[in-house]
């Protein structure tokens, strides 16, 4: 069978709208992700609201980019906190940077990481959409692992990381001069490994650095993953 090869952005479309179709039904309270996978799936939902076909969505964004582009839509917004939402949701959709055989992610390139975390992990169901370069065999290879940092904890977080094995980088802001400030007015330290890594034990190990508020692994939770291929499937994987 022949497939018309689609580049990234017909792929992030395709996979985003795939999962809506798939798994959104009416009266849901939405976790809604950040990036630019995850704004298709965002779109979407604000498209089936405005024809009718969904109805009663209580969305809960992860970021200004998200909320941003959820008012565009007309998509209602609360927190975790609102009496609405009660804390729990039905279901997140968001993207990721990498996701290895095992569907374990590394989340955070867009910087929205901690509650992004928050939001997936309070959720009873959870979904990545990713187009087929996000996949690998190993996390934190390629693609680097972030951790949102207390400013003061800058150093000796960094040093420890070092002692770890990992290659370390403060992420620089792009058009502003110095780092990058989180939402939440920390810092982000990204890092890399030259060797496999056991993601699952880093996780938990990395949030008892002090000063560490989150790290990028994602592996608490096995989320159904949609993948777009540049021929123009749609993979799901559970």
């Amino acid at each position: 069978m022949y497939h018309i090869t689609m580049d990234q952005l017909a792929l992030k479309e395709m996979v985003g709208k795939g999962a809506v179709e798939t798994l959104v039904k009416s009266g849901m309270k939405l976790g809604l992700g950040t990036g630019s996978t995850a704004m298709p799936a965002v779109r979407h939902i604000g498209l089936l609201m405005k024809q009718g076909k969904l109805k009663d969505i209580r969305g809960v964004p992860t970021s200004f980019q998200t909320s941003i582009e959820c008012e565009k839509w007309g998509i209602p917004l609360f927190t975790l906190n609102s009496a609405e939402i009660g804390g729990t949701l039905d279901l997140t959709i968001d993207g990721a940077d990498e996701v290895d055989p095992h569907n374990r992610c590394v989340k955070g390139g867009g910087g929205a990481l901690l509650v992004e975390k928050i939001v997936a992990y309070a959720s009873a169901a959870y979904a990545i959409v990713v187009d087929e370069t996000k996949v690998v065999d190993h996390l934190g290879l390629k693609f680097p692992v972030p951790l949102e940092v207390i400013p003061e904890a800058r150093l000796p977080v960094m040093m420890t990381l070092e002692k770890l094995g990992a290659e370390v980088l403060l992420r620089e802001a792009v058009r502003k001069a110095g780092p990058v400030i989180t939402e939440h007015a920390n810092l982000l330290v990204d890092i890399r490994f030259k060797h496999p890594i056991d993601p699952e034990s880093l996780e938990a190990e990395l949030n008892h650095l002090p000063g560490v508020v989150e790290n990028g692994f994602f592996t608490r939770l096995r989320p159904t993953v949609f993948i777009g291929h540049s021929e123009g499937t749609l993979e799901i994987r559970h």
